[in-house]
Formats: C-alpha cells, sequence, structure tokens
C-alpha cells in the first residue's frame, strides 16, 4: 500500500520548522493571501505546482521537499536504523552534511534582518511623516 504526501501538511511543518508565522507566508505570497488562506492550503493534500513553487521561493525550501517528503517513512527508516543497533556497531563514525541547514539558517537570518530593515524604515518614514503634520 502506497502511503500519499501531504503536501500541506509538508508545507506547514516546514513553515513552522523556519519558525515563520501563517501571516508572515501570507504576506511573502502576496495581497490575495491571508492567514485563513494559508491556514487552509496546509489542510490540502495536494497544492498546484504554481503556487508550490512560489511557497518553495519564500520559504527557501526546494519544491522537492514539500512533493516528497514522508515523517512517518522517515521515522520508519530511523527507527529501524537505529533500533536494531547495526548503524551504531559498523565501526565508522558517521558524518552528517550540515550545509544545507546551516544555508537554511542564513537564508532565514536574512529575512528577520531584511524585515527589520524595512520596520525602521517604516518608523522613520512615520516619524517624518509626524513632524510634517505638527509642522502644518
Amino acid at each position: 500500500m502506497e502511503q500519499k504526501i501531504h503536501q500541506g501538511r509538508n508545507v506547514k511543518r516546514f513553515r513552522e520548522m523556519l519558525g515563520i508565522k501563517q501571516e508572515a507566508l501570507a504576506f511573502d505570497l502576496g495581497e490575495d493571501w491571508n492567514q485563513k488562506k494559508i491556514s487552509l492550503l496546509e489542510q490540502k493534500a495536494t497544492i498546484e505546482a504554481p503556487l508550490l513553487q512560489a511557497i518553495s521561493n519564500v520559504l527557501n525550501i526546494p519544491v522537492e521537499a514539500f512533493q516528497n517528503f514522508d515523517e512517518e517513512q522517515a521515522v520508519n527508516i530511523i527507527s529501524n536504523t537505529f533500533n536494531d543497533g547495526s548503524f551504531l556497531n559498523t565501526g565508522h563514525t558517521p558524518t552528517f552534511n550540515v550545509n544545507p541547514i546551516d544555508k537554511l539558517i542564513q537564508l532565514h537570518e536574512e529575512k528577520i534582518a531584511l524585515y527589520e530593515r524595512m520596520l525602521k524604515e517604516k518608523e522613520e518614514m512615520m516619524e517624518r511623516l509626524e513632524r510634517l503634520i505638527t509642522k502644518v
């Protein structure tokens, strides 16, 4: 029996791993989006390819991750690998490539810095507008 990948649930998992709220994802996807639409999207088993690509671009996660990630399968692989001890008794020290994770963290930090800069610029503009209004 083939397990069906739930793309919406995968979007939610990756969004939450990145610490991004539904409102922020909606904002990044454009003015047609809001928190409720993101919530509904995350309930969909299949997401249209262009929309999945847009989400991929916003979250900096490959489209294939949303299309292929199966949590149950991943848990089974990890469980089978570690429970029988065969992995631990190979005599080899496992090496893990953390570069993709480091890259995700870097991209997320860059996005936060961008939001902070935009917020600061907005605050400065509001202060200038308030000064202009009080002069009139």
